[in-house]
């Protein structure tokens, strides 16, 4: 399937018939406990536990055998590690490759828990953190160390979305620290709209709870790596005892035949509503990657075949308690809770100084309230008239 378009790919990934069993989707099979009929068959079945064979619960069944190989053809990868969430897959994806005395170099713009996964759990275990700008590009060699060995992007950031320059962040890096493990947390991009390990990074890692879930009623994480970071990270996760129930696995595999529609209509409608925000007189900034003027818009314009539904915009002004209270609570289509990638549109607010207190170095350069918007599947008109109604009573 390598030679057809992203919709058929989609549809059609992880459906070969030892896991369908002659049904269109993938069997759902429950299983801890697999029964060998003769020691011939366990000695085989031990000898390839770790490819695809049926051996023991916590190493997957059919249904998670058709998940991981639908990942591997999306994403290019030699293998694809599942998580109970997102925030399982970056902590364990992490751990699989430090020790004592190792760093870390993260993106100042990481997702909030992937930080404090660093500071608050690394820490403890003797693997120090440092921080890069996400728009530094070639001057990350300037934070490289000798021990440097996990290098973790995020792109485009988290709140305020800016987008890497990967090629060169790649580039300088392998030049500097060859055997650094460079990972970049893809979510946003649902793994197909930035092929990641096409650039050369190692492991792309999603909270496949978003886009792949697609509807907000279940969690799970994935890693897709490249035939270098495979093992190390397949064994460990396995050691840690991460894995993930047959019915997650088989919702996950389900969400993927629409993933190419849906992540359609998200850009479209996103995208209409970033530019309807760009010219509202109460907008000082749109940070949506698709959008000339936003942070890295020109990487990303090179570097992915479309955006999602997840953006952010700042007011001029920062809103009062009484002011977020009447923008926040009244709305009719945009429902305030965290997640995102479902088909649902959701809403959230941050004060800058919210934000700098989740950047490790670095501080906004604004100075009024970031609002952030997942553009679901709703009719956009209907959603932009109830943005609209929401500034209205900001007065």
């Amino acid at each position: 399937m390598a030679d057809k378009q992203l919709e058929t790919r989609l549809v059609n990934a992880g459906r070969c018939k030892k896991y369908t069993l002659g049904a269109v989707n993938s069997v759902i099979q429950r299983a801890s406990s697999l029964v060998f009929e003769t020691v011939e068959a366990k000695k085989h079945a031990t000898r390839n536990r770790a490819n695809g064979e049926l051996f023991y619960g916590r190493r997957g069944t059919l249904t998670h055998f058709s998940l991981q190989e639908a990942m591997c053809e999306l994403e290019g990868g030699a293998g694809c590690a599942l998580f109970p969430c997102g925030a399982a897959a970056v902590a364990n994806t992490i751990l699989a490759f430090v020790k004592q005395g190792d760093r870390v170099l993260m993106t100042n713009t990481a997702y909030e828990p992937s930080q404090d996964f660093c500071t608050k759990v690394l820490a403890r275990l003797g693997v120090t953190t440092g921080w890069f700008d996400p728009l530094a590009g070639a001057d990350i060699v300037r934070h490289l160390r000798p021990n440097t060995r996990v290098v973790f992007l995020e792109s485009p950031g988290s709140l305020t979305m800016e987008v890497h320059d990967v090629p060169a962040i790649v580039a300088a890096v392998r030049s500097v620290a060859p055997e650094a493990v460079i990972m970049i947390d893809n979510t946003w991009a649902a793994g197909v709209l930035f092929k990641a390990l096409d650039f050369g990074i190692d492991i792309s890692i999603q909270a496949g709870t978003k886009y792949l879930i697609g509807h907000s009623d279940a969690m799970v994480g994935t890693a897709v790596a490249n035939a270098r970071c495979w093992e190390q990270l397949r064994e460990n996760a396995y050691l840690m005892g991460q894995m993930l129930d047959a019915d997650t696995a088989y919702l996950t595999s389900r969400g993927l035949r629409t993933l190419g529609l849906r992540l359609r209509q998200h850009h479209e409608s996103s995208l209409k509503v970033a530019e309807w925000l760009n010219d509202h007189p109460l907008v000082a900034r749109v940070n949506h990657p698709a959008l000339p003027g936003s942070k890295g818009h020109e990487f990303w314009k090179r570097d992915f075949t479309g955006s999602s539904g997840l953006f952010s915009f700042v007011l001029h002004q920062r809103l009062t308690d009484e002011q977020l209270s009447a923008l926040l609570d009244h709305f009719s289509l945009f429902s305030m809770a965290y997640s995102w990638g479902g088909y649902e549109s959701l809403i959230l607010a941050s004060q800058p100084e919210q934000i700098a207190e989740i950047r490790p170095e670095g501080k906004p350069d604004f100075s009024g309230t970031l609002i952030r918007l997942h553009i679901g599947l709703e009719n956009v008109d209907d959603l932009i008239a109830d943005l609209d109604a929401g500034f209205a009573r900001l007065g």
